[in-house]
């Protein structure tokens, strides 16, 4: 038994009085954390692997920045901040890391959450849409009743290389009737020309930091 439980059964206190508190410790709390991720480094925090998933690339592994709580805090902070006030109904982000991100700040901005799978992985009727890689094709998948015609909707990932699959994504948005309001990453691979090109199709980009190479 904690003191507030033990002055709460002695009748020292009200219930209401130890709701209150208790809200009012959290809030503080809240506060001084938001001052302290003011302050970090989100790229110090993202390790880089060599040769991964193949040889010559840099990997930039975003689990070292999640595994910090004050870390993992900022990023959210700082996108949440970047469309507070903007009309959002919807956040969909891509699987799997942008999973991650994308329902921290679906919480964080009051809006629903709209995965975007692989294929083969939604159970129920959906969209689907099919892109370019490298070595191959891809596809990507979208429940037909996750995005409504109309809806406001910001797109999700950890990460942007050459956009492909982000430009896939915004297909898919576009076939259910949304509309993106941005595209927010936490990392952006400049060199590989992503950025760009999602920018070039008339989208706003936000990341939060950059690595240059592969």
């Amino acid at each position: 038994m904690d003191v507030d439980e033990e002055r709460l059964g002695q009748g020292i206190v009200s219930v209401q009085e130890v709701a209150f508190d208790r809200g009012g410790a959290r809030r503080n709390q809240g506060r001084e954390r938001s001052h302290v991720t003011h302050d970090i480094d989100i790229k110090a925090l993202i390790r880089t692997v060599p040769d991964f998933p193949k040889p010559g690339v840099l990997f930039r592994d975003i689990t070292t920045l999640l595994k910090q709580a004050d870390g993992f805090h900022a990023v959210i902070e700082r996108l949440g901040a970047a469309y507070r006030g903007r009309p959002i109904d919807k956040i969909a982000a891509i699987e799997s890391r942008g999973f991650i991100i994308g329902a921290a700040l679906a919480y964080r901005l009051n809006a629903g959450f709209v995965p975007i799978r692989k294929q083969g992985k939604l159970p129920a009727e959906n969209f689907s849409h099919d892109y370019q890689l490298e070595y191959g094709n891809d596809r990507l998948e979208l429940h037909t009743d996750g995005i409504q015609r109309g809806q406001h909707v910001l797109l999700v990932d950890d990460l942007i290389a050459t956009g492909g699959t982000a430009e896939a994504a915004l297909r898919l948005i576009g076939i259910a009737g949304g509309s993106v309001v941005g595209c927010a990453f936490v990392v952006d691979l400049p060199d590989l020309g992503g950025r760009e090109r999602i920018e070039k199709l008339g989208y706003p980009v936000l990341a939060l930091c950059q690595f240059p190479g592969h």
